[in-house]
């Protein structure tokens, strides 16, 4: 049977009410207009949350309040990437909460406040986020920068920016009131905050003598998920560093409870020890994280996003009328497939259009709505190959010439620090501005960012995606495009395993070893298989449409992955018990 959302999961602690859920995150996208996120893990963050209140969950969240943001994308003709801080002002967009809390980092009390967005849902319920913030004219000069920076500084300004986070975090909400049943950590980032549950737990007695049972105890509470297919993609400090900056009882206890790996204070094994439930981000991604780590129990709960956040507005106005209710139960996208095929064709071309006016007005550059458009934005990591539809590039300029002419959009930031990213990037428009004539157009669109992602998604013809396998976690671009009736054609790799029908949803690029012969797969499906259905089936085409959106998007949404986290990660005894009880809806509480 299928359990429905909103509602029947709920633990109750000794007052009667919902069990509250705190959810922690390095970055949280919670409006276009606060840069505090740079991409996938903050924009899912801030999906999840969207989500939970539509769903009315009692849940809040802890981030960092990044007062300089990610960075602004610059991109020079030649596809140099330049970095521009994005400063904002917490004090002018958020509620100030009254406590201020303390924690010791290198040796000195460090003050930090909180600041509140309250973010609302479809039916009113709110989801409180609050925003850390350790600029206070009481800190050292060194510490009012802590939360400044979103993956900024050294390793140092790293691990004790995840202090604030976890260990701060963690104390801010016992001072605002909340007793936290569940902390889930959204990536090891917010690892530390296991070491705040002890410390409460502990009290006077400290850390020192903490128990197993103890260590038991903060397990019982705490739920993880990880996001990172590779080894060298979490954090490690060393025990040197970490023990001068959380100081010796901290380390002590981590060390003593088995959270040092290769004489390494590493964050995922610290999540991982102290979480009676661990998730990877997809199928394929649970079982790499398995591989990588043999000894412990790693389910699979696929992201999503948040549907109506991601559906372009002309699309949206399609669901309301045909599906009043698709924004409180995403499930009812599947009766898109009664929705006639000649809506959401006219529905989509509003949306192109619109996007082919942001191409001009950002770049100058005149498209074509008439022509095929293929869209590839996301970040700019050498393992999500970029360059790869560039392979054989005389094949692809004559695709390009004998089937109706191709559009190419472009978007992705490469992080400050990641030269062989932002190599990529110079290489993609150079091979842009070699091989761009009046069949074949393309365009590097710069400053990736929401907005834009939302454009792109809503507005191409076909979605790419070139990851090596099996390095791509999860990805949420393609789920996006699915929402407006826009195909993938993707390596088999992340959430498209799951998510790919041949011809019905969109198309699976073969796997080979080498570049050149997945490259050779990506064209002979644009050739013989995708433009001549385009071009010469347009029915058939529309059907594509139309069963991406009935079968995807009513799937690969964060109220479908919040449901799995309710009733598998949250309160699992729970969702048994009440499934056959048929238990009242989730309460919606405030603090206790």
């Amino acid at each position: 049977m299928r359990f429905e959302h909103r509602s029947q999961f709920s633990s109750q602690d000794a007052s009667g009410n919902a069990a509250f859920v705190a959810y922690f995150s390095m970055e949280i996208a919670v409006t276009p207009e606060m840069p505090t996120y740079s991409g996938g893990l903050g924009v899912l963050a801030g999906d999840t949350l969207r989500a939970a209140a539509d769903m009315g969950l009692r849940l809040g969240a802890v981030t960092l309040a990044h007062r300089k943001g990610y960075f602004q994308q610059h991109l020079d003709a030649n596809g140099v990437q330049s970095e521009e801080t994005q400063p904002w002002n917490p004090e002018k967009t958020l509620h100030g909460e009254e406590p201020i809390i303390t924690i010791t980092i290198e040796g000195r009390p460090v003050a930090i406040r909180a600041w509140r967005y309250d973010l609302q849902g479809v039916t009113g319920h709110t989801i409180p986020v609050y925003f850390l913030d350790t600029d206070m004219e009481q800190n050292d000069p060194a510490d009012r920068g802590l939360t400044d920076f979103l993956y900024g500084g050294d390793t140092n300004y790293r691990l004790r920016q995840e202090a604030v986070l976890g260990i701060g975090g963690a104390h801010m909400l016992y001072a605002l009131g909340y007793e936290p049943a569940v902390c889930h950590m959204n990536e090891g980032h917010a690892a530390l905050l296991t070491v705040a549950l002890l410390e409460r737990r502990m009290g006077i007695a400290g850390l020192d003598a903490a128990t197993e049972s103890d260590h038991e105890a903060v397990r019982q509470s705490c739920v993880f998920t990880t996001h990172t297919p590779v080894p060298a993609g979490h954090d490690r400090f060393s025990t040197e560093q970490a023990e001068h900056i959380l100081g010796h009882e901290r380390l002590a206890v981590l060390e003593r409870f088995g959270c040092l790996h290769d004489g390494l204070l590493n964050m995922t094994y610290v999540a991982l020890r102290f979480s009676r439930f661990v998730n990877g981000v997809a199928m394929q991604h649970g079982k790499v994280s398995r591989e990588m780590f043999p000894e412990y129990t790693i389910d699979a709960i696929t992201n999503g996003v948040h549907a109506a956040t991601w559906t372009s507005p002309a699309v949206l106005e399609l669901f309301d009328k045909h599906l009043p209710r698709w924004r409180q139960d995403n499930v009812t996208l599947r009766y898109a497939i009664d929705i006639p095929e000649n809506e959401i064709v006219e529905a989509h071309a509003a949306s192109k259009r619109v996007l082919m006016e942001a191409v001009r007005q950002r770049t100058g550059v005149e498209l074509n709505a008439e022509i095929f458009t293929i869209g590839f934005a996301r970040r700019a990591a050498t393992y999500k190959r970029a360059d790869l539809l560039f392979t054989d590039a005389e094949r692809l300029a004559r695709i390009a010439r004998e089937k109706g002419g191709l559009q190419i959009l472009y978007s992705g930031k490469a992080h400050p620090a990641d030269e062989p990213g932002k190599a990529k990037i110079r290489h993609v428009i150079e091979l842009a501005h070699a091989l761009s004539n009046e069949t074949l157009k393309i365009v590097y669109l710069e400053n990736y960012e929401w907005a834009l992602g939302a454009l792109l998604t809503g507005g191409v013809d076909l979605w790419l995606n070139t990851p090596k396998r099996p390095y791509e976690a999860s990805g949420t671009s393609g789920m996006k495009a699915a929402l407006n009736g826009v195909p993938s054609l993707s390596v088999l790799d992340g959430w498209w395993i799951e998510g790919w029908i041949e011809g019905v949803t969109g198309w699976a690029i073969y796997d080979h070893d080498l570049d050149t012969e997945e490259a050779a797969s990506l064209y002979d499906h644009l050739e013989k298989i995708i433009l001549p259905i385009y071009h010469e089936q347009p029915e058939q085409w529309q059907r594509i449409m139309r069963s991406t959106i009935a079968l995807n998007g009513s799937f690969f949404n964060t109220q479908r992955m919040l449901e799995q986290y309710i009733i598998d990660a949250y309160y699992p005894e729970q969702a048994v018990k009440q499934a056959s009880e048929a238990p009242e809806a989730v309460l919606a509480g405030d603090r206790r």
